[in-house]
């Protein structure tokens, strides 16, 4: 039974096994958070890293049988283990990306380990409490904290952890935390212990390990991105729903998210000239004008140079890309300071969600997504997607869509096209050239079948596109064809299975 004297060393005892339980979780999403970033795939990643981790944690469990003495050692030990290998997880795991080929089996080697010591320690831990507790006690109180704990780190890690630290410092943190908790439970259990002078000495050089790696996170991951990219890394930002990387060489500025290029200032314009102009200058009339994506507000600066456009709504799920795009000199000078325009209003919210909440029709709306990777971005290319995108459309009104390359990721592109047929809608595919990306691919679109006709003229003042070239943009040669392939529909995605498939065949 528990005493009066003992309450303070329960409550001691179970805030440790919250803290441990929160470490053990923020481990396992910081790997499955680095295994989408770098690998893509998101629901893949999260589902593999959570299974391994699991099963690790089951073989852990297991293990623990065998540990019949010194029980309070080998937990401070096993807290030890727990906090290098746990809070250098994210560090190891950059390099391994950047300098070996084997991430793979580096993230899957480091989920097994840290899975099967977080397995190892809440047994352990009941072991030690059972003399001091009713059994029943025990085991409610500590798997109570447990999922506490786990709730806190859930919470924790999207809205605080990753945008305030990073992932680098999030996981070297927790890792500190966890060695916190060991030099914790050698004071808890002096009398259970004998020679406490080298545990104290493991701890004492794990934090100053640990501390050091938070002094030099920075550095670390600027080292790992330095070989990623070819170029320098002037910005290096982890935000709640990707990783902003901006590198410079000469006058060659470049964004990448999450690894994958998005645009080179050196040819960006044929990019958006093209996404934008095809549509908008068909339709003198457009007043409203509506932007999904495109945070880098460079299809925005297209937009204005039409005078009789009165408003333009940019919706961009991540305020961290807004606000670096509306803030920073050199993407100011990019996007010629769009973002600030009066005429722009910038909304930071997920598409899918604010359509579904908005009543406003556009003139012309622009589709901006990355391309659809993972499932995550691969809901804002389905049927349903379309079908309540369309009910913002005006009368008479266009929309367009990127939509990858229809000669590296044929079937990908067509998916598109089918998926926005399937939604009601008539279609209008088109491509250019882009020396960053090569051929690349758009398809407009509109809510009835009225038909298409190129504009007669363009705005002035265009690098690249022609009133005489926009014809031009419709035809396809044969290997960009149309081939079979199925809609986009949200409970089962397709196009993301296409995507992977067809970029994979290329990068044989």
């Amino acid at each position: 039974m528990q005493s009066e004297n003992s309450r303070p060393m329960a409550a001691a005892l179970f805030v440790t096994v919250l803290l441990i339980a929160a470490c053990g979780l923020v481990y396992e999403l910081v790997a499955g958070a680095l295994a989408s970033y770098l690998l893509g795939d998101s629901v893949t990643q999260f589902s593999t890293v959570i299974g391994t981790y699991l099963f690790a944690m089951g073989v852990g469990s297991w293990l623990s049988r065998f540990v019949t003495r010194g029980v309070v050692a080998r937990f401070v030990l096993i807290e030890l283990l727990v906090a290098v290998v746990g809070g250098f997880s994210a560090t190891l795991l950059f390099l391994a990306f950047a300098y070996t080929d084997a991430f793979r089996l580096t993230l899957y080697l480091l989920v097994g380990i840290v899975g099967t010591l977080v397995g190892l320690e809440v047994p352990l831990l009941m072991r030690i409490l059972r003399h001091q507790f009713d059994f029943k006690d025990v085991v409610a109180n500590v798997l109570t904290f447990d999922y506490l704990g786990a709730l806190g780190a859930s919470l924790l890690f999207p809205l605080v952890l990753v945008p305030r630290l990073g992932l680098v410092r999030a996981a070297l943190l927790f890792g500190i935390v966890n060695a916190l908790v060991a030099v914790w439970s050698v004071r808890l259990f002096r009398d259970r212990l004998g020679a406490r002078g080298p545990l104290l000495a493991g701890c004492a050089a794990v934090l100053v390990a640990l501390s050091a790696g938070m002094w030099r996170a920075e550095r670390i991951t600027q080292l790992a991105e330095e070989s990623l990219y070819a170029d320098d890394v002037i910005l290096a930002r982890d935000t709640r729903y990707q990783r902003i990387v901006l590198t410079a060489w000469k006058d060659d500025l470049r964004l990448f998210l999450n690894g994958h290029l998005q645009f080179s200032s050196r040819d960006e314009y044929r990019y958006h000239e093209a996404l934008v102009h095809p549509g908008l200058a068909a339709l003198p009339g457009a007043r409203r004008v509506l932007v999904l994506g495109g945070g880098d507000g460079l299809a925005v600066r297209e937009i204005l140079r039409y005078p009789g456009v009165r408003e333009v709504v940019l919706v961009d799920l991540d305020p961290a890309m807004t606000g670096l795009f509306a803030t920073h000199p050199r993407l100011t000078a990019l996007n010629a300071n769009s973002l600030r325009d009066p005429r722009v209003k910038v909304v930071n919210a997920d598409a899918f969600v604010w359509l579904g909440e908005n009543r406003d029709t556009f003139d012309f709306v622009v589709v901006d997504f990355p391309d659809p990777s993972n499932y995550g971005v691969g809901k804002l290319y389905t049927t349903a997607f379309y079908r309540l995108l369309s009910r913002h459309v005006s009368r008479d009104g266009l929309l367009v869509v990127q939509s990858t390359s229809p000669l590296f990721a044929r079937r990908s592109y067509w998916s598109i096209v089918a998926t926005l047929r399937e939604a009601k809608l008539a279609t209008y595919p088109y491509h250019l050239y882009v020396p960053s990306f090569g051929e690349w691919g758009f398809v407009l679109a509109r809510p009835d079948s009225g038909g298409y006709v190129p504009p007669a003229t363009l705005p002035p003042g265009l690098r690249y596109l022609t009133a005489r070239e926009v014809p031009q943009l419709f035809a396809f040669a044969t290997d960009m064809l149309p081939v079979e392939a199925r809609p986009n529909r949200l409970n089962d995605q397709a196009l993301v299975r296409y995507y992977e498939e067809d970029w994979a065949r290329m990068n044989r």
